[in-house]
């Protein structure tokens, strides 16, 4: 079932994605990949403030490729989204709703997830450059030293990507596979 949603979104539109819906995003979404989680751990020990509003946001783990003239952005396709794992748990307890990236997420981002109503997405791996297309703009918006691993505020229309861990737990990576198994 494909679902168009307006990014940034509350609990209750995370609570109507299941797992394996087809989303098309659109609003406001924020980057973030390893060296920039690792500031906003530091920063939240230290007290201080995070370069965005976490509630209800998302995070797009992705580093983009410098863009051609004329384009906002280079290549933005997703990285490996269990790097952030140990960042994760603590961002979704801020009330962060949605995640972006590729791969499987440890129990613990499981847990945060069901816990705070959220929703890990899945953005094709290797489609960097078609998913480039639905990014309107970007600013780079903290961590500028951080080179293609800076946050970057995104404004997206229709960009695709698939419901893999819904609000309930359940995990597209872990049922999937049972269609396919042999036993």
């Amino acid at each position: 079932m494909d679902k168009y949603i307006r990014v940034p979104f509350d609990g209750s539109e995370a609570e109507s994605l299941s797992a394996g819906n087809y989303v098309y995003l659109s609003g406001i979404i924020y980057t973030a990949r390893d060296a920039a989680h690792k500031r906003m751990a530091e920063a939240l020990e230290k007290g201080e403030k995070l370069p965005f509003p976490v509630k209800d946001n998302v995070i797009y783990y992705m580093g983009p490729s410098p863009a051609r003239p004329g384009r906002p952005i280079g290549s933005a396709g997703p990285t490996t989204a269990s790097r952030m794992d140990k960042y994760a748990p603590a961002l979704l307890d801020l009330g962060l709703k949605g995640m972006i990236g590729k791969g499987k997420r440890t129990k613990e981002v499981k847990e945060a997830v069901v816990r705070n109503g959220a929703v890990y997405f899945a953005a094709v791996g290797g489609a960097g450059a078609l998913l480039s297309r639905s990014i309107v703009s970007s600013e780079v918006i903290a961590y500028e030293d951080l080179g293609t691993e800076a946050v970057r505020r995104l404004e997206v229309k229709d960009f695709p990507a698939i419901v893999v861990m819904d609000a309930r737990g359940n995990d597209l990576y872990e049922t999937a596979v049972c269609k396919y198994r042999k036993e």
